[in-house]
C-alpha cells in the first residue's frame, strides 16, 4: 500500500503533517522441542497488540504527527514516541539524538554541528540537545522522506499525546536517558510530569489511552519505577548486546521492575527458548520490528510473519512499521 493509493487518507495526513494541528509458510526451523506449558497467568494474550513503529513509518516520516495519524486510521492498538530532550527540558518525539538524519538541519543551522568521532571517522552531527525547541520547530522533518510531507514539524510529546489520546495507546520510549542525565537532565521526572500534568497517571486517563513505557537501559525503567510504582507498564528493550537479560537471572531482575521484554526479534528466532522463558515468568513479550521491506526468506507477508511471531514464539504483541498489515484473528 502507499499513500498515493488512498487518497482521501493522504489529505487528512497532510494537514497534520504541515502542522495544521500544533499467508506463506514458515521457513524450516530446527526443533526446540515443545514449548512449555505456561501458567494460566501468562498464557499468550487473547488479543495481541499492534504497535505503530515510529507511527505508521512505512507510509510517512517518522515520529511526525502524520505518522502518528496514520498509524490511527490503520488501528494501531498503540502509537511509540521515541523521546528526546532540547537544550531548555522540553520532550520531542525523535528516534536520534541528533537532528540530520530527518531534518533539514544542516541547512538552516549550518554552523551549529559538532564533530564526534563514529566508528574512526570524525563527522559533523547536530545535536538535539543543543538545540532549544523554538529552533527545532523551525525544521522541516518530512521532505527527507517524501516531497508530499515537507513543511512537517518534530512534535513535542504533548503534541503527541494531544493527537493519540482517547483514540490508541502510547508506548514512549526513554532514549539515551544518561546522556541527558550528564546534562543535568532527568528524562524520567519529566516523562512522568507530563504525564501527570494531562492526567494520564489515572485509572481513567489510561482507560482511554493505555501506556508502555519502554526502554534499553534498565536504569532507567528502575527509576521510573521508583517514581511512579505500577502506575505505568514498563517494558525492558534488550538488544543483541543485552542477551542476558533473557537468562533466569537476567528475566528474574526485569520481573522485579517490569512487566514485559521486547527482545530483538532475531534473538528469539536464534533460540526460541528465550521467549518461553519470558513468558515463563510473567513477562509480555513485544518483539521489534516487522518490515514489508525486511521479511525473512520463506513469509509471504507481514501478517504470516507476525503469526510465526505469536503463535511459535509466545510474543503478545509486535512493533512494526505496517500497522495496517497486522493480522487480526
Amino acid at each position: 500500500m502507499s499513500l498515493k493509493q488512498t487518497p482521501c487518507l493522504v489529505s487528512v495526513v497532510l494537514l497534520v503533517a504541515l502542522g495544521l494541528v500544533a499467508c506463506g509458510e514458515p521457513p524450516q526451523r530446527g526443533t526446540p522441542g515443545a514449548p512449555p506449558q505456561l501458567a494460566a497467568t501468562t498464557a499468550v494474550a487473547a488479543d495481541p497488540v499492534n504497535i505503530a513503529h515510529r507511527g505508521a513509518s512505512a507510509y510517512a516520516p517518522e515520529h511526525t504527527l502524520a505518522a502518528y495519524a496514520l498509524a490511527i486510521e490503520m488501528g494501531a492498538d498503540y502509537v511509540e514516541q521515541d523521546l528526546q530532550l532540547t537544550s531548555d527540558g522540553v520532550l520531542v518525539c525523535l528516534h536520534d539524538t541528533t537532528l540530520n538524519r530527518t531534518t533539514n538541519v544542516e541547512e538552516v543551522f549550518p554552523d551549529r554541528a559538532t564533530e564526534v568521532e563514529i566508528r574512526g571517522e570524525m563527522r559533523q552531527v547536530w545535536r538535539v540537545s543543543e538545540f532549544t525547541l523554538e529552533e527545532i520547530k523551525m525544521l522541516d522533518a518530512g521532505s527527507w522522506f517524501s516531497e508530499e510531507f515537507a513543511g512537517a514539524r518534530v512534535p513535542t510529546f504533548q503534541e503527541a499525546i494531544d493527537l493519540v489520546r482517547g483514540k490508541a495507546g502510547m508506548y514512549p520510549e526513554t532514549k539515551a536517558p544518561e546522556e541527558y542525565e550528564a546534562l543535568g537532565f532527568t528524562m524520567e521526572e519529566e516523562l512522568v510530569r507530563v504525564f501527570v500534568a494531562n492526567g494520564l497517571d489515572t485509572h481513567e486517563g489510561q482507560a482511554a489511552t493505555p501506556i508502555y513505557v519502554q526502554s534499553f537501559s534498565p536504569e532507567s525503567l528502575k527509576r521510573l519505577h521508583s517514581i511512579a510504582g505500577d502506575t505505568y507498564r514498563l517494558i525492558q528493550l534488550i538488544g543483541g548486546s543485552q542477551k542476558a537479560l533473557l537468562n533466569e537471572q537476567g528475566l528474574a531482575d526485569v520481573a522485579s521492575y517490569a512487566t514485559g521484554v521486547g527482545p530483538a526479534i532475531q534473538l528469539l528466532v536464534d533460540d526460541p527458548s528465550l521467549g518461553y522463558a519470558a513468558r515463563s515468568h510473567g513477562l509480555e513479550l513485544h518483539p521489534y520490528t516487522v518490515s514489508a521491506t525486511r521479511l525473512p526468506e520463506g513469509y509471504a507477508d507481514v501478517g504470516a510473519y507476525i503469526r510465526y511471531l505469536f503463535d511459535d514464539l509466545r510474543a503478545t504483541g509486535v512493533f512494526t512499521d505496517n500497522p495496517d498489515l497486522f493480522p487480526r484473528h
